[in-house]
């Protein structure tokens, strides 16, 4: 296997997570997964190169996107993260890792940086390093472009209340196809535990009240899946709902 040379750019803790991406934490997490060493270097979208966090470069060659990061991984050092999977759970995991990535993650956002209360809290802080004359205008135009970015992908166009029904319904799939085993794909971890625990545990994350928050504390196969995935791979991160786990 070649030596990894490999920086991770990622964004950094906050919302009470080790990290305010899903998608950093599912790269990080596979590259755990494939026990590659690497490096941390925090960054923010404008300055990556097709403007999305996280992206990787390894020994030069720069790698964006979560999935291209997770395919050079595997083709270059040799690893294969659905190890033991069938090609029907393969391609099951693809399309759960599209529901989550496409579908279930834009409900999130939306309530992350539309409802007031979540984006003064949350997302409004990005600008706090502004100068402090500039800080409320570019927090307008932070929220007005996020807006757009939803109603492009059309989830945007709906009302808080169907939102939050699509998401439910996105949720309840998840906990049904996880069941009572311990992973997704059954006994063993697999790649798509990656995304699906990014996802999870950022809805999960107390620091946001919402009514996908209220969904996946109602179910306890998932909060004690999310507490799994937590331990094992951020043991260092304070995570509230470790006890919330307990109690249900």
């Amino acid at each position: 296997m070649t030596t990894p040379s490999i920086t991770l750019y990622v964004t950094r803790p906050g919302f009470d997570m080790p990290e305010t991406s899903p998608f950093v934490i599912k790269s990080e997490v596979q590259l755990k997964m494939a026990s590659l060493p690497y490096a941390r270097e925090s960054t923010i979208p404008p300055q990556a190169p097709k403007g999305k966090v996280p992206y990787m470069v390894d020994d030069g060659e720069v790698v964006c996107d979560s999935t291209f990061i997770r395919t050079h991984i595997e083709r270059k050092y040799g690893v294969d993260l659905d190890a033991g999977l069938n090609e029907q759970q393969r391609a099951q995991s693809w399309a759960i890792e599209r529901m989550l990535e496409d579908h279930l993650y834009f409900a999130m956002v939306w309530f992350r940086w539309i409802v007031p209360e979540n984006f003064a809290k949350g997302p409004a802080r990005f600008a706090d390093r502004a100068p402090e004359a500039e800080r409320e205008q570019m927090r307008r135009d932070m929220q007005a472009s996020k807006n757009q970015d939803l109603r492009g992908h059309g989830i945007g166009r709906h009302s808080a209340g169907e939102i939050a029904a699509l998401g439910v319904r996105s949720i309840d799939a998840v906990a049904t196809l996880l069941g009572d085993r311990p992973y997704l794909m059954g006994e063993r971890l697999s790649a798509v535990d990656a995304i699906a625990f990014g996802v999870l545990a950022s809805i999960l994350t107390p620091f946001f009240d919402t009514p996908l928050r209220d969904a996946v504390v109602g179910r306890p196969n998932l909060v004690a899946y999310v507490d799994r995935m937590m331990r094992r791979y951020y043991p260092e991160h304070e995570w509230e709902p470790l006890q919330q786990a307990e109690a249900v």
